[in-house]
């Protein structure tokens, strides 16, 4: 079994496991092109199931979601812009936060409006 995307004006549009003999006998006359994505494939690094890059086949940089658009030129499936201020990371195809999440190890929360008041802060600490 793989996993397929349907991308519709380049934006994932749907996303279903089927055979690959599938699509001999699908009809599905709505406007769209339906492409492989890997569901073990993340940032550009292909995973086992146990969770460690494996070696395998990284397929279009990302496993597609409902949402990601699909960059025909890269091949690769992008998530959306999380934040305005995080940038696309060109070899991953991920987005990249302006400020690296702290190591001490809490929990935080991307902060938006800060990092636009103030570039040196944005990860708010999560308290309960």
């Amino acid at each position: 079994m793989a996993h397929y995307a349907k991308i519709t004006d380049g934006v994932v549009t749907r996303v279903i496991v089927a055979e690959a003999d599938f699509f001999d006998t699908f009809v599905d006359d709505s406007a769209g092109t339906w492409i492989q994505t890997s569901y073990n494939t993340i940032g550009g690094v292909h995973y086992g199931q146990d969770g460690n890059p494996d070696g395998g086949v990284a397929l279009r940089k990302n496993f597609a979601g409902i949402g990601f658009t699909y960059d025909a030129t890269r091949d690769a499936f992008i998530p959306p812009q999380p934040y305005a201020s995080w940038t696309l990371n060109e070899d991953t195809c991920q987005w990249d936060c302006p400020l690296p999440y702290p190591t001490d190890g809490g929990m935080y929360e991307w902060d938006e409006d800060a990092h636009q008041t103030d570039n040196t802060t944005g990860w708010v600490e999560v308290t309960e």
